[in-house]
C-alpha cells in the first residue's frame, strides 16, 4: 500500500468496529431520550413548543432608553404577577441589552393588551412594539397533530418503499437508522430547549420531514450498492465483506455530498434571520447523523442481521447432521 493510497482503498472494516459504533450511537440516544424525557416531564412535550404549536401571542418591545430594571425578575413581580396568573413567568421568552424584550402570553383581547402595555410603559419608561404574532389557540395544537400525522406517513410510505425496492431487512434497517436521526435531532433540541429556552416552530417539523428524505437518500445510495455487489460477489464472500467494501465505494460521495450541504446550512444558520434558525439548525443536526447513520448505524445493522441468519443457518445444518 502506497503513502498516498485513497482511504477507500485502505484495510479498514466498519463491519469489525461495530461495537464502537454501537457504543457511540447507544450512549447518544440514551442522552437524548433523557432530555426528551425531562422536556417531557417540564413542557408536557419532547420540545418547548413555541406559539406555532401552543397558540397565544407574542409581542416584541423595544424601549426607547436602556432601563437597568429591565430584568426577567422585575417584569415578572412588577408587571406579569399583578394582571393574573395566567401571565406566567415562563412568558418572558428574551430580554437583551436592557432595552428589547419579547413576551409570549395566551392570546389577548383588546383590554388585556392595553393592561399589559400600560403596566411595562408605566413600570419601565415609553417603547414602541415591533411586531405581534398571534396564532389560535385551536390552530397551534392541528397544526402539531398534523405534522405529527405527516411524519408517521413518511415512515410507512418509506419502509414501502424500501421493501418493494430491496428486501425487508434493508426496509427494517433503514427504518431503525431514521429513528436514530429523529431521536438525536429531538433530543439536541429538547436539551436546548430545557437549558437555553429554545422554542420550536412549525419549521422543526418541515426540517424533521426534509431530513428523513435526506437520510434515506444517503441509506438508499450505499444500499444499492451493497444489492449490486451482493449479486456479483455473494457466491466468493459473506454479505460482511461486501458491505465493507460497498461502503468503500461510496463513502466519498456521500461524504461530499453531506459536506457540500452542511457549508450552505451552515452559512445560513450563522447569517441568516431568527425566523430560519431552526430550521438550520434542524436541518444541519439531521444531515449530519444521517450520513453518520447511513453507513455506522443502517449498513452496519444490515451485516450483523446477514452473520447472525448465516449463524443460524449454519447452526441448523449441523443440528440436521447430528441428528
Amino acid at each position: 500500500m502506497t503513502a498516498n493510497q485513497p482511504l477507500a482503498e485502505k484495510n479498514f472494516s466498519v463491519i469489525e468496529k461495530a461495537p464502537i459504533w454501537a457504543a457511540l450511537s447507544g450512549s447518544l440516544i440514551i442522552i437524548s431520550l433523557i432530555m426528551i424525557s425531562l422536556s417531557i416531564a417540564k413542557f408536557k412535550a419532547p420540545v418547548k413548543l413555541g406559539l406555532d404549536f401552543t397558540g397565544g401571542a407574542k409581542i416584541e418591545y423595544k424601549f426607547k432608553k436602556p432601563n437597568d430594571n429591565l430584568s426577567s425578575g422585575n417584569i415578572t413581580e412588577k408587571v406579569l404577577k399583578p394582571l393574573g396568573k395566567d401571565f406566567a413567568s415562563d412568558s418572558i421568552s428574551q430580554v437583551s441589552e436592557k432595552q428589547y424584550l419579547i413576551l409570549r402570553t395566551k392570546e389577548l383581547n383588546l383590554k388585556e393588551r392595553e393592561q399589559l402595555d400600560q403596566s411595562l410603559k408605566t413600570t419601565f419608561g415609553d417603547f414602541e412594539i415591533l411586531s405581534v404574532d398571534t396564532v389560535s389557540g385551536t390552530i397551534g395544537p392541528e397544526l402539531l397533530k398534523s405534522g405529527l400525522l405527516a411524519l408517521f406517513i413518511t415512515l410507512i410510505g418509506i419502509l414501502a418503499f424500501v421493501s418493494y425496492r430491496f428486501s425487508r431487512d434493508f426496509a427494517i434497517c433503514a427504518i431503525i437508522a431514521l429513528c436514530h436521526d429523529m431521536i438525536l435531532v429531538i433530543g439536541l433540541f429538547a436539551a436546548l430547549g430545557l437549558f437555553a429556552g429554545l422554542e420550536v416552530n412549525s419549521l422543526f417539523l418541515t426540517a424533521c420531514l426534509t431530513v428523513l428524505g435526506f437520510s434515506i437518500h444517503d441509506t438508499i445510495v450505499v444500499f444499492d450498492r451493497i444489492r449490486e455487489n451482493k449479486k456479483y460477489l455473494s457466491k466468493k464472500k459473506n454479505l460482511a465483506t461486501i458491505i465493507d467494501e460497498s461502503i468503500k465505494q461510496v463513502w466519498f460521495r456521500s461524504t461530499c455530498t453531506s459536506v457540500t450541504t452542511l457549508i450552505t446550512l451552515g452559512a445560513l444558520l450563522i447569517f441568516g434571520g431568527e425566523s430560519t434558525k431552526i430550521f438550520a439548525g434542524a436541518m444541519f443536526a439531521g444531515i449530519l447523523t444521517g450520513a453518520y447513520s447511513s453507513i455506522f448505524v443502517a449498513s452496519v445493522l444490515l451485516g450483523k442481521w446477514n452473520l447472525w441468519q448465516e449463524k443460524n443457518k449454519t447452526d441448523k445444518k449441523k443440528t440436521k447432521s447430528i441428528g
